[in-house]
């Protein structure tokens, strides 16, 4: 995380917004679902087809240089800032120093950190390290793609559950 990503970070924070963080292992497949489904990117009425899945910023292109960068989706219908961020093996503890630098900041309660990896199924995974670790997109990516459509409906319901939270911090 760069000190502009901080400025930045402070800058929306301190408008009386909040800021939503989706992050999994890769920060390419699960969180940047969540987070558009979360803007609207894509409906959350129906399970997406491989084309609009594919159509999403940052899905299925991470790089190495991604990992640990939060990576701006968009503004929310509050004027939230929603990112996602790739963590690789660093499981909750990276949330632990978001909320740190957040407390830093005297901002913790506007600051949400959500993990996604407990959507996550084994064709996401495997197709996920197939396409993103290995590099062979053309045999990883119909996988992922396909365990992106199963996880759909558990991720639309943890977007759900993160708005609730964001809704009852508001008041």
């Amino acid at each position: 995380m760069t000190w502009k990503t901080v400025y930045i970070w402070y800058a929306v924070i301190k408008e009386n917004s909040m800021i939503i963080i989706y992050h999994c292992f890769g920060g390419s497949h699960s969180s940047v679902t969540a987070a558009a489904i979360h803007l609207g990117l894509i409906s959350s009425d129906k399970t997406p087809s491989s084309d609009e899945i594919m159509a999403l910023p940052y899905f299925d292109k991470t790089t190495d240089h991604d990992f640990g960068s939060l990576r701006f989706m968009g503004f929310d219908d509050q004027n939230n800032a929603v990112y996602v961020l790739g963590k690789k093996s660093q499981s909750d503890r990276f949330s632990n120093v978001l909320m740190g630098i957040a407390e830093l900041l005297s901002k913790k309660d506007e600051v949400v950190a959500v993990n996604t990896m407990g959507r996550v199924n084994w064709s996401m995974k495997l197709g996920g390290f197939t396409s993103r670790r290995i590099g062979a997109a053309r045999f990883g990516r119909p996988v992922v793609l396909k365990g992106t459509q199963k996880a759909f409906w558990e991720l639309v319901n943890l977007v759900e559950m993160t708005k609730f939270k964001i809704l009852n911090r508001a008041q």
